[in-house]
């Protein structure tokens, strides 16, 4: 919206008045929207590896998830020797971890050869 010091006369009223409902109403939109959207999660919930063995569907033993951390395989996060886990990242981690689908793996194989059976792509 530009702000203008200009007057607005009596034949332009109409127009103007039109304009300024159209920004009420994309404003109030934009109210609504905010509103009613999830507010972003405003604490991080962390766990130890206890919590996680707790945590995980499979309820890995320790020695476990030391495996997956040796390997880098699961995110963590160790400031001094204790092994901490975001709750957000390990969900995240828990669903990117799903196997592949035969097409997937096929697909994803093609890509990178370049090339499918009888000739270049």
């Amino acid at each position: 919206m530009t702000h203008s010091t200009e007057r607005i006369g009596f034949d332009q009223l109409p127009e103007a008045v039109a304009t300024l409902l159209n920004e009420v109403r994309d404003l109030k939109q934009l109210v609504s929207e905010r509103l009613t959207s999830p507010a972003p999660a405003e604490n991080p919930v962390w766990m130890d590896l206890a919590q996680l063995c707790e945590y995980l569907p499979d309820k890995p033993s320790k020695a476990t998830v030391y495996g997956w951390v040796c390997a880098r395989t699961i995110p963590y996060h160790k400031k001094t020797k204790k092994l901490s886990f975001l709750k957000s990242e390990i969900d995240a981690w828990i669903i990117k971890s799903g196997h592949a689908t035969a097409e997937e793996i096929r697909e994803t194989a093609l890509d990178s050869l370049g090339y499918r059976k009888g000739g270049l792509r």
